[in-house]
């Protein structure tokens, strides 16, 4: 094809008129056909294009001297053997992701054309004459081709696609006049600025650069096709002003050379973050959070990890693309035309971000293709995994914010733009909200006055729509007084009944419970008429499990089991798993669960669960060893050889000795049960309580005539939020365990050595019972006490008589029998009193180091402790440890 066929509409005249020097040049000129059909759009003042017929003739006395020299360059070329032919031909390059990328393929460079058509040397021409050529050249090197005497540098390689992107180095032919020189070298600034500029509109076009690099390529193509027309219109001026000098040119171009200076600082620094210019910095290693998902799927469809020129660096797009701009905007703030030019950059550019970002606020969804967003989505995580995890996994990991993409101006509201966005996120999966409404009246650039509004609008919305959502249509309030009555045995008649029913299953180890047996007991219990529980509707929810790791295991294994400041203190470690209790039973391992459907399970998640828990076992544990002291109680009022008065006076001290201990015992357990329900949990479930009042009285607001709600302003300072809901809830719950003492390592194993003796204690009642009679002289004979009815006479003996048989039957396997019944009753009495004294020596130190342990930490940290302390207190009044200081509280503490 032939290269004429390349040239523009305004260089046909030119070429009838032109001498043969310049034919070169232009026949070696692009394709801008469509440049020249557009009105100039930076036409100076006071200048008017002439109609371009008119060239030949103001030039023919310019040209006449270069047209001659040319002539007779031409007949000595005759005289020698005809070159090799060079024929260029233009082609075109395969598509790449940036649709309006250039596909014309490079021209050859002017130094590999044959020596026949380079042009006559500089100094032979004369001074106007290297002005014309130097002017027509530099028409051309604007343009970012070479020409006759301006042509690149021998470095610069125009096929590597990094040279271009640097811009192309020039060379000036020698012989030019130094007049010229210095000038010219100036101008060729700009020509480098535009090559650069426009090899970095058909790199950052590609699709993996993101929609924000897209708008500012878009933005920054306009500004180049602006300054094609500027080309266009000083060629005209040239041809058909004969006074055109080198000297008007760069008047000329001095306002858009500035420009595009500007535009390539923007470009180096973005072609620098990409790493696809060296730079001695790294600063994308900041950011390690990769997108997975956005990675697996590129794989997926068979794509690379590492797109184009990438060498495994992140790609500079998104939030940091309009962080730099606006870096870059502040610190050319004095200057007139970048503040201009950056601004719109600026604003073209964040068109896409902007509307990402309404579409979040808004709708709750991100549309965000190339991961350039601040707010990142992990599409892997679903609601349907909530049945493992209400929260850990949906809530707080499912939408993150990309911390180093984000804008300066979304900087002081991120947190707002992530919450408006998962909020309203909540709502829109309950069907809360019509993603087919199209947004109207809403910012679409952030240079919009009302963009900050807009996001704090947002946001209210949003937290206003979902607290109405889990208020009103979920009912939390109602969830949480259900969560109330089964976790915290508030009111207890109806556990009390169910203990009754499945006691006989709750005494079995373990390994052995039938879960589905007592499943039903409870379902059987709760429907019972006359029970506050059977109007809960939502007691379908309840659920009885068995836990093999005892409480006091279970608390130890806490995180930061010193304190709870933070919500995530109590989060359980999985990679340490503990064994079982060997000896637990079906009461040591009861424990209930609740099923919660979302929304609602984002306040109660299963962290929250996990601390209704284990308040539930603690409270059952105390529930529990009081029912076992009663019985007790039940055993010494009730029982014949309890309640004889035997004529041995030492059994009868010893039997006021274990009363006491018994009632010490139970006035413990009766008041830490009180402490923990009464002055602890009652009191912050109160404060809860009003807290939620507070925030629906805010959420009813006031109807307006359209029917829309307008919230009260709120009585409080702080605002109420779902998250500041969610975090009220867990501190209710951090604080109830904290009160109850079951955050601290050494009140738990304090507490756990008097539980332990106490339970010890109520169990051996039994035993005790039989070594009461085996020791007492009036209950081992056959004749009746004078102090005693016929019918208790009756009784007991039937009762002793059983006794003596099941003794019988085992005699064959226990040897120790007939040798326990031939203790001396002396020696039996002492054993009694021995072991009395034990248990009493145990209960009495563990008592008063638990009490000097409450007094410290009261003191440090929970004033609330001051109260059991002063209860606990009469369980160990005129004992020898009433006096125990706390020199002996380590030695207490670690027996």
């Amino acid at each position: 094809m032939g290269s004429s066929a390349t040239l523009a509409p305004t260089q046909s005249t030119s070429q009838r008129t032109r001498p043969t020097s310049r034919t070169l040049v232009n026949e070696r000129r692009p394709t801008k056909v469509q440049v020249t059909t557009r009105e100039p759009a930076m036409a100076r003042s006071g200048r008017n294009a002439d109609p371009l017929s008119a060239g030949s003739d103001n030039l023919k006395s310019r040209s006449r001297n270069v047209e001659s020299r040319a002539t007779r360059g031409d007949s000595r070329a005759a005289e020698q053997p005809p070159p090799a032919p060079w024929e260029p031909a233009a082609s075109l390059l395969p598509h790449t992701s940036a649709p309006l990328a250039s596909r014309v393929s490079i021209p050859p460079v002017a130094s590999s054309a044959p020596q026949a058509l380079q042009p006559r040397p500089l100094a032979e021409l004369s001074l106007n004459g290297q002005e014309a050529a130097i002017i027509e050249d530099l028409l051309f090197v604007f343009m970012g081709f070479e020409g006759q005497y301006i042509r690149f540098a021998k470095g610069y390689n125009p096929y590597e696609e990094r040279d271009r992107l640097s811009g192309p180095q020039w060379r000036i032919l020698s012989g030019l006049d130094p007049s010229l020189l210095d000038l010219t070298q100036s101008m060729l600034r700009m020509a480098s600025h535009y090559t650069a500029l426009e090899t970095f509109v058909d790199v950052q076009s590609r699709e993996e650069f993101g929609a924000v690099n897209h708008a500012l390529c878009a933005s920054i193509r306009r500004y180049l096709q602006e300054y094609l027309v500027m080309v266009v219109q000083l060629e005209t001026q040239f041809l058909n002003d004969k006074n055109f000098t080198l000297q008007q040119l760069n008047v000329h171009i001095l306002p858009s050379s500035h420009l595009m200076a500007q535009m390539y600082g923007v470009a180096l620094e973005l072609l620098k973050r990409n790493a696809l210019l060296d730079d001695d910095t790294d600063e994308s290693s900041d950011s390690s959070d990769d997108d997975f998902d956005h990675i697996i799927e590129q794989l997926r469809d068979g794509g690379d990890l590492v797109p184009g020129n990438m060498t495994g660096k992140k790609i500079c797009k998104g939030g940091v693309v309009l962080g730099l701009i606006t870096k870059r905007l502040e610190s050319l703030s004095g200057d007139p035309s970048a503040r201009v030019l950056l601004t719109t950059l600026l604003r073209d550019a964040s068109r896409p971000y902007m509307a990402m970002l309404n579409e979040w606020l808004h709708h709750g969804s991100i549309n965000d293709p190339h991961s350039e967003f601040l707010i990142k989505e992990q599409k892997s995580i679903r609601r349907e995994r909530l049945e493992q995890d209400y929260t850990d996994e949906y809530w707080e990991r499912r939408y993150t914010i990309r911390d180093h993409d984000v804008p300066p101006q979304l900087e002081a509201v991120k947190d707002k733009v992530l919450l408006a966005g998962k909020y309203l996120n909540v709502v829109r999966e309950c069907g809360g909200v019509d993603v087919s409404r199209k947004m109207q009246d809403v910012p679409n650039s952030f240079d919009d006055n009302r963009f900050l509004e807009n996001v704090s609008s947002a946001y209210a919305h949003a937290n206003g729509s979902l607290m109405q959502l889990l208020l009103t249509t979920h009912e939390l309030p109602a969830r949480l007084r259900s969560l109330k009555h089964y976790f915290f045995l508030d009111p207890s008649d109806y556990f009390n009944y169910f203990l009754e029913l499945g006691t006989s299953e709750l005494r079995k180890p373990v390994k052995v419970v039938n879960t589905g047996k007592l499943q039903s007991l409870l379902d059987l219990v709760l429907r019972q008429p006359g029970s506050i529980v059977c109007l809960d509707k939502f007691k379908e929810d309840v659920k009885v499990e068995m836990n093999e790791i005892t409480l006091l295991k279970s608390l130890q294994r806490v995180v930061n089991i010193t304190g709870i400041e933070q919500g995530e203190a109590l989060q359980l470690t999985s990679n340490q798993p503990l064994e079982g209790d060997k000896n637990a039973t079906g009461f040591t391992s009861l424990q209930l669960d609740y099923t919660v459907p979302f929304p609602v399970s984002l306040v109660i998640s299963r962290k929250t669960i996990w601390r209704y828990q284990a308040l539930f076992r603690y409270l059952l544990s105390l529930r529990y060893l009081e029912t076992q002291l009663s019985v007790t109680w039940y055993t010494h009022a009730s029982g014949t050889a309890w309640t004889h008065r035997s004529s041995n006076r030492m059994l009868e001290i010893w039997k006021r000795r274990v009363w006491t201990l018994r009632a010490r015992m139970l006035v413990f357990v009766q008041q830490l049960l009180y402490f923990c329900t009464a002055e602890v949990i009652e009191p912050n479930w109160q404060k809860l309580m009003n807290t939620l009042r507070e925030i629906e009285n805010n959420c009813a607001g006031v109807t307006t005539q359209d029917g829309t709600s307008t919230p009260r302003a709120s009585s409080s300072k702080k605002p109420h939020t779902v998250d500041g809901l969610m975090q009220e809830h867990v501190d209710f719950l951090d604080t109830c365990l904290k009160e109850c003492m079951l955050t601290n390592s050494k009140l738990l194993r304090i507490h756990s050595k008097l539980m332990q003796t106490c339970s010890i204690f109520a169990t051996y009642t039994n035993w005790l019972s039989r070594e009461l009679e085996k020791s007492d002289p009036d209950l081992t004979g056959n004749t009746k006490p004078p102090n005693m009815t016929d019918d208790q006479w009756r009784q007991f003996l039937v009762i002793r008589g059983q006794r003596q048989q099941q003794q019988s039957s085992s005699t064959s396997k226990d040897g120790d029998t007939n040798m326990e019944n031939d203790k001396n009753p002396e020696t039996r009495m002492n054993e009694l009193f021995e072991v009395i004294r034990k248990w009493e020596s145990n209960f009495s130190r563990h008592l008063q180091i638990l009490l000097d342990a409450l007094n410290h930490y009261a003191a440090t940290e929970t004033v609330v402790l001051l109260s059991l302390c002063a209860r606990l207190s009469t369980a160990n009044q005129g004992t020898e440890y009433a006096g125990l200081r706390s020199e002996e509280e380590g030695h207490g503490g670690g027996s």
